[in-house]
This record gives structure tokens, C-alpha cells and sequence, in this order.
């Protein structure tokens, strides 16, 4: 069976929580005084986002045995996302709060249940029929999450899955840098798709002004099938073995920053699942980021398909 062609599209396995963002736009936590409620977690956002689009979706996450992880849980259900591998565990629900911003948002997260998976979690009899899976350097950041996603990535490439990770590290969220550059490298060996922001790069490898031919050599020298290296207004550079492209962003008036990395990854990896080329998937996955930057808090539950292919010619 053609991988891009299984009846689940996407397994994104790590957090799902609470997102507090401040109403208005700040700078600093210390001017915040009032917070939006917005579930949140990038494996949950990209889930979400892919399910909006018309993607069959699974979500593997732990929310806490309280109120708060019960109304996750039912919010993630009511989109459409297969939600039989979300648990409920002692620890409470992870929150963060977050700045709203027009560029890089400030956080500080609370840690939680996200950090709980378990094996148990993962539908392992039914890999074969998953087309992607996908993580991120936050869920990776601590045990027992990271142990386990770890292993399901192994098993996940042995069932021919596209493997895909967010490379969002934050020094806050994970201070073994080192620890966390070899797992990134693990995933690239894995043959993983993997997507990292400017911000993030400068993080992970505390180089801040890093040539896009240099990143995407420095991926693929690992192993990874495909990069995107997203520059925020700057516009993406995309890359693989064969071919290169430069993507420009396009002026949008920007009601907050949060999650659009997610919705831009979410189009990306729709257009991919619909076989379209390297830049294609480029161009989709801004169409989304560009409707998520113009939008405070979640999209509408569903997105039409074609809107995301509206600029391709």
C-alpha cells in the first residue's frame, strides 16, 4: 500500500493543553492581566488543523484527570480527531501561558500530563495503515514521553510511515541541547521530514544567522528526505536531495502569532498526502499559516481543501 495513500492520514503523537494568551498584545507576562482559553499543544494544533482540512487524524496525548483534560479531550473529539489513544493520568493538565504577539511569543509552561505517554497509547497493529507520523522537540523534551515516542518512531518506519517532526526546541523547555540535537539527528535518520523555524535553529544549535542552503545541508547530511526552514515574514525555504525553492510571505495583518507554525505545517503536509510538488506544498502550507496569523484563537471546525490551493496555478 502507498504510504500516502493509508486510510489514516496523520498519528502526531506529544502534548495536548491549555493555552492561556493574553488578550491583548504585550510584550513581557508582567503586562499580561487578562488570558484567552485556547486549547493548544503543537501535535494537538497540527491535528486539529489537518482534521479541519478533511484528513482522518489521530491524536496520542495525555491531558490530566481533571476538568480541564476532559474538555480537551471532548474539544479535540468534536473536530473529528480519533481520540482512543488521548489518556487521562493523575498529573493535572499542562498549561502555558503565552504572550500575544505579531512576531515571537513569550511563554512559560507548567508541565504536566503531557509528559506521561505510555506505549499503551500507540495503535502499533495499525501502523500499516497510517501515512504519517509526526512529533515535536517538545514532546521529546522529557521521559517518559520521550522514551516512547522514540520507539514508535522506530516501529513506525518499519511499517514504511513518513516520520515528521517539528523541530520547535526552546532551551526553556529542554536544556540538554545536546540531548536534543542527537534525537533530532535520530529522527533524520529515520528518514524523517522535518520542519524548523529561523527562531528555532538559532535555539537548537545557537547559530542565529545560518545560510538556508546550510540548513537544509545540514538535515539532509543526516538523513532526513525533506526540509523546511521557515523565516516568519521572511517567507520558507524547502529542500530535498533533487530540487530547492524560496517561498516569499505575503502581507497579512496578524491578530497573533501562536499555532500558525502548526497550520502552516498542517497545509504543507495536506498537499503532500494530495501528491503535490515541493514547492506546491510550500505554497499550501502558507495559504493556511495565512489564515491562522489573520485569526485570534482556533479556526472555524472546518476548512475547505481547496482553499489552501487557491494560489496554485
Amino acid at each position: 500500500m502507498d504510504r500516502m495513500r493509508r486510510p489514516i492520514d496523520i498519528l502526531c503523537a506529544g502534548e495536548l493543553l491549555v493555552d492561556f494568551i493574553t488578550a491583548e498584545f504585550v510584550q513581557t507576562l508582567e503586562e499580561a492581566t487578562l488570558f484567552k482559553r485556547i486549547p493548544g499543544g503543537s501535535p494537538a494544533n497540527l491535528c486539529m488543523n489537518m482534521a479541519r482540512l478533511g484528513n482522518n487524524t489521530m491524536l496520542v496525548a495525555s491531558v490530566g484527570n481533571d476538568d480541564m483534560g476532559g474538555v480537551l479531550r471532548n474539544y479535540v473529539a468534536r473536530l473529528g480527531v480519533d481520540v482512543t489513544g488521548v489518556t487521562q493520568v493523575e498529573d493535572p493538565t499542562t498549561l502555558i501561558l503565552v504572550t500575544r504577539s505579531a512576531a515571537v511569543s513569550n511563554f512559560q509552561a507548567y508541565r504536566g500530563a503531557d509528559t506521561m505517554l505510555s506505549i499503551r497509547q500507540f495503535p502499533y497493529s495499525r501502523f500499516e495503515e497510517i501515512g504519517i507520523v509526526h512529533t515535536t522537540c517538545f514532546a521529546l523534551s522529557r521521559n517518559p514521553a520521550q522514551n516512547v515516542i522514540m520507539q514508535a518512531m522506530e516501529k513506525a518506519k518499519r511499517a514504511n510511515c513518513l516520520i515528521s517532526v517539528d523541530a520547535n526546541y526552546a532551551e526553556k523547555i529542554w536544556p540538554d541541547r545536546r540531548e536534543a540535537q542527537r534525537l533530532v539527528a535520530e529522527l533524520c535518520r529515520l528518514g524523517a521530514l522535518v520542519k524548523i523555524s529561523d527562531v528555532d535553529w538559532g535555539r537548537l544549535y545557537e547559530d542565529e544567522k545560518p545560510s538556508p542552503d546550510a540548513v537544509i545541508d545540514h538535515f539532509l547530511k543526516m538523513g532526513a528526505s525533506e526540509i523546511c526552514f521557515t523565516l516568519g515574514a521572511d517567507g520558507c525555504w524547502v529542500g530535498n536531495d533533487h530540487e530547492r525553492h524560496f517561498l516569499a510571505a505575503r502581507s497579512v495583518e496578524v491578530k497573533d502569532t501562536t499555532g500558525a507554525g502548526d497550520a502552516f505545517w498542517s497545509g504543507y503536509l495536506t498537499a503532500r498526502l494530495d501528491e503535490k510538488t515541493l514547492l506546491e506544498c510550500a505554497t499550501a502550507g502558507r495559504k493556511m499559516a495565512e489564515l491562522k496569523l489573520a485569526h485570534f484563537g482556533p479556526l472555524q471546525d472546518k476548512v475547505e481543501r481547496s482553499a489552501i490551493y487557491v494560489d496554485l496555478v
